[in-house]
């Protein structure tokens, strides 16, 4: 299984007014990324709005994002539904595409039972070669994974990793002492980065990434070198970023980051709304403030 670590942003879906991605512009956003020194990329993750683009523009984010990496970074490609037969479908298409690893997300309407989220990850898993990363965000999931699922689904010779986007800290240290090696954590926003790699955390799949990823490398870095001083030191300044990020919507917040960096992503999809600007205002204060 290819060795997955370190800061992997959750890549934007640039959208035009007719629906179409703007590849040109998620190819330079992810060129630039790589410059930055980040260790993978992750398209169709919640800041990617996976719940609100059509087969067509999810399969183009990723195709898009995967020919931009050419190969210098794994891309872990966001698989998410309602239904295991298409999450099945998805997840053979982004590997056709040459994505080096699956985010496997569900999506649920009606409540799910716990043998049936169970199946639904491996399923996803049996369908692909290549490693899977389970996501779990119980702010939005309407079914989330209890520890025994996880703890199962470690057994998966596919399921090594998870990324955990809920906000207790404390989760990720069970799923460590109960999972072992076999399952490896990658924490999200809502968690503080240099805490969980304190605790044995591999990195993080963050949105806030996109906008400051020298910065989040850097922070990778001191962390990984165990000068935890001048980690925390940069975690407290990079904080703001996160705290603003948590006030908004995710995708709009990002996209407007991004926007005032000079790329041209567009506006979040509606139904959801662009920042206001004032609330743009509170963005460009904390990027600077990061300098």
């Amino acid at each position: 299984m290819p060795d997955f670590h370190g800061v992997f942003p959750y890549l934007v879906s640039p959208v035009d007014a007719n629906g179409a991605i703007r590849t040109d512009v998620l190819g330079r956003l992810c060129d630039d990324l790589i410059g930055a020194g980040v260790h993978g990329l992750t398209p169709l993750g919640s800041t990617g709005e996976f719940a609100y683009l059509n087969a067509t523009q999810r399969t183009a984010v990723v195709q898009a994002t995967i020919e931009a990496a050419k190969g210098r970074v794994p891309v872990i490609a966001g698989v998410a539904s309602t239904s295991t037969a298409d999450a099945v479908a998805q997840a053979r298409a982004c590997e056709r595409l040459g994505a080096s690893g699956i985010l496997a997300i569900l999506e649920a309407y009606f409540p799910v039972a716990d043998a049936q989220i169970e199946a639904y990850f491996r399923s996803i898993a049996d369908a692909v070669d290549v490693p899977v990363v389970i996501y779990t965000n119980p702010q939005f999931q309407r079914s989330d994974l209890t520890l025994d699922v996880i703890a199962r689904l470690a057994e998966h010779p596919r399921i090594g990793y998870i990324k955990d986007a809920s906000t207790n800290t404390g989760r990720l240290l069970s799923i460590m002492n109960r999972c072992g090696d076999r399952m490896r954590v990658f924490a999200a926003s809502a968690h503080i980065p240099a805490a969980v790699m304190l605790i044995g955390g591999l990195g993080w799949m963050a949105g806030p990434a996109c906008i400051i990823p020298r910065q989040s490398v850097a922070l990778y870095d001191l962390c990984k070198a165990g000068r935890w001083d001048e980690a925390m030191a940069l975690q407290r300044r990079l904080w703001r970023i996160n705290e603003a990020f948590a006030r908004f919507n995710l995708a709009a917040c990002i996209k407007a980051g991004l926007s005032i960096q000079g790329y041209d992503v567009g506006d979040p999809i509606p139904p959801q709304a662009a920042l206001s600007p004032e609330q743009r205002k509170i963005v460009e204060a904390a990027l600077r403030d990061v300098g």
